[in-house]
């Protein structure tokens, strides 16, 4: 469980035990060992993909535990249904904004422009491990993906740990255990409560082991594909890099403004996570310490429990800026006009098909290509372009979306009244310490 404290200058930790610091030298290490010993830096991969498992082993068990026992301790349903409401509200506004920032700029400077590729020099055979997904999520439409959200069973949905069945079922399950009130309630809400509390401490011992999964993630991503691997399309990686500080310092550090938070203050607070995220492309590494600082921040736990699981799957801000960059970028890239009407249509399919990324294997290549099929004009081959850089992509776009759930998290907790400022300024001025590690 989280404690805070007041006497900052006391319990800082040395420079030497901060995971900030830990974190940061592994993916330095990570570099140097990619760079000079490749094929043993391909073989650290096994670091990343056990520290990612150990993640996954308890963030449905914990989501679960948090949305019940926020929902079952609110004692007023009306306002759950009001958060969510706003919550879905601000993700649907932010998803939008984010698309069309992604349109903009891809029109603006036209980074596929003058690579004149014939589509019958690429390899289809690169597309073939995706291409079952991306035809699955063709004839789904919203009808399919609505029904998907409903678990076959509750216990389905922990082994698979797919976050959005297991909060679908937490609604479910903490609304009928406020509804049932008395003792039997409590018990129950209690006893939730307290293996939340366990779930915590054991995330709180196995992000200790982060600086592994680190050095793990970024060895075998430069060991595999080197530095050089960026040169033919550098031009869509920095414009998305430049596209995503646009949005996130000037979009969401506006909207967060309006409630009172400075965005720089916010990632500075939570750059240990940012740090753990940019390195292993995975939000769902640090979701429960993340969960953990914003109820420390003020936001109220009912909120967070509802807010952050729910933006997992509906409020990619940094996937919908993806979407339609490299859509604009690979129809520049293979000399494809785009219509307005094309470019609408290619709005709206996104709007649905970005829901479904979250937890999709190679999400983002999948989901790209099933929005590339609502725009026949568009050859869907072209994915192959964008293929070699989706890890390098992926980074920023998995620490983008945190960035934006973590700002929606705030904004709704603001808007409900959620919010205690005071403690939010002297949490993020320092005034104030939190460990998401302590027990």
């Amino acid at each position: 469980m989280s404690t805070i404290t007041a006497a900052a200058a006391e319990t800082r930790k040395p420079l030497y035990a901060s995971l900030f610091v830990q974190v940061l030298v592994a993916l330095l290490l990570g570099i140097v060992l990619g760079m000079a010993v490749p094929d043993f830096a391909i073989s650290l991969k096994i670091l990343s993909d056990a520290f990612l498992k150990l993640i996954s082993m308890i963030v449905a068990p914990i989501v679960f535990c948090v949305v019940v026992h926020g929902i079952a301790g609110a004692g007023d349903l009306k306002k759950v249904g009001r958060v969510g409401v706003k919550a879905l509200v601000y993700f649907e506004t932010m998803t939008t904004v984010a698309l069309v920032v992604g349109l903009i700029l891809a029109y603006l400077f036209g980074p596929g422009h003058g690579m004149n590729i014939d589509t019958s020099t690429l390899d289809a055979k690169a597309l073939a491990s995706y291409a079952g997904n991306a035809q699955k999520l063709k004839g789904e439409g919203i009808g399919s993906f609505l029904m998907n959200i409903i678990p076959t069973t509750s216990f389905d949905a922990l082994s698979r740990n797919d976050v959005l069945q297991v909060l679908f079922f937490a609604i479910i399950f903490g609304t009928s255990l406020a509804l049932v009130g008395g003792e039997k309630s409590e018990k129950i809400s209690s006893f939730i409560d307290a293996v939340s509390t366990v779930l915590f401490r054991a995330m709180g011992l196995i992000v200790r082991v982060a600086p592994l999964g680190v050095l793990g993630a970024v060895a075998y991503t430069v060991g595999k594909y080197g530095v050089g691997s960026l040169q033919q399309l550098l031009s869509l990686v920095a414009l998305y890099y430049v596209s995503l500080a646009i949005f996130v310092l000037g979009i969401l550090g506006g909207v967060l403004a309006l409630a009172g938070i400075n965005i720089l203050k916010l990632l500075g607070y939570l750059r240990e996570e940012l740090t753990i995220v940019l390195a292993t492309a995975s939000s769902d590494a640090v979701l429960p310490q993340i969960m953990r600082k914003l109820e420390a921040l003020g936001v109220k736990k009912s909120v967070v429990g509802l807010v952050i699981p729910t933006g997992y799957s509906f409020n990619l801000d940094a996937f919908s800026i993806y979407l339609t960059l490299a859509v604009v970028f690979i129809a520049q890239a293979t000399n494809t006009p785009l219509s307005f009407g094309d470019l609408l249509l290619v709005l709206g399919v996104s709007l649905i098909t970005s829901k479904g990324a979250h937890g999709v294997p190679g999400s983002a290549i999948v989901i790209l290509a099933a929005t590339l099929n609502a725009v026949p004009s568009i050859p869907a081959i072209g994915l192959v372009l964008v293929l070699s850089v989706d890890w390098f992509i992926g980074m920023a776009r998995a620490l983008g979306n945190l960035i934006g759930n973590c700002v929606a998290t705030v904004v709704v907790a603001a808007w409900e009244g959620d919010l205690d400022r005071d403690q939010a300024h002297r949490v993020l001025d320092g005034a104030e310490t939190v460990d998401v590690t302590a027990g």
